[in-house]
């Protein structure tokens, strides 16, 4: 009696690995979300620990069985509940793999939708610079940009020098630089991102 409880005990401590993995791989699947976003720019620390979990568990739910069920014809000897624990465990390392791996392809995306940004700015202070009336110009270092297409399609705003009014462009990156800015009015971007949220 005594004997079979202790394998039991063994079993369950060389078995036990889902939840704290399941842990350990949400704080990871946290970290790897906000430096390597599956989509769009940015993500917060809580959104990515709430999407790494939620995949794992979807993942623990459809595949630990089958992957259990394989495992056992590997090793006939393992009891059912191991198995799937080390199931459970798989599927919780590979979906925090597989973030890491979709994270780092769109990692050139995010790159260069940043480089794209960045000359739609310079581009827009040169515009600017040369255009606006002198109350923009003179506060050409503080602009705001806002995305329309990410990648191509910018607006950038700049506030006069008594920070009452602001000047807009829209800038396509994909235009050659003489033709690539227009004026596009006086209101804000805040405005604007507002109405996209």
């Amino acid at each position: 009696m005594e004997a079979g409880w202790l394998a039991r005990a063994r079993w369950r401590r060389r078995g036990a690995w889902l939840w704290p993995t399941f842990a350990a791989a949400t704080f990871a699947d946290a970290a790897i979300g906000s430096e390597l976003p599956l989509s769009g720019e940015t993500q917060s620390l809580y959104a990515a620990a709430i999407a790494g979990c939620v995949l794992s568990l979807i993942g623990v739910v459809v595949l630990s069985a089958p992957v259990a069920a394989a495992h056992r014809r590997l090793r006939p000897d393992l009891p059912r509940v191991v198995a799937r624990d080390r199931a459970g465990t798989m599927v919780v390392v590979a979906v925090t793999l597989s973030l890491l791996a979709a994270g780092i392809v769109h990692r050139p995306s995010i790159l260069a939708h940043r480089r794209a940004m960045q000359d739609a700015i310079a581009r827009a202070q040169a515009w600017i610079g040369d255009r606006a009336p002198a109350g923009f110009r003179a506060n050409l270092s503080h602009t705001s940009t806002f995305a329309i297409e990410p990648g191509s399609i910018y607006r950038t705003c700049v506030l006069s020098s008594d920070r009452r009014h602001t000047f807009c462009v829209v800038v396509n990156t994909q235009l050659p630089f003489a033709s690539s800015v227009s004026f596009d009015g006086y209101e804000a971007n805040s405005v604007l991102d507002a109405g996209a949220g």
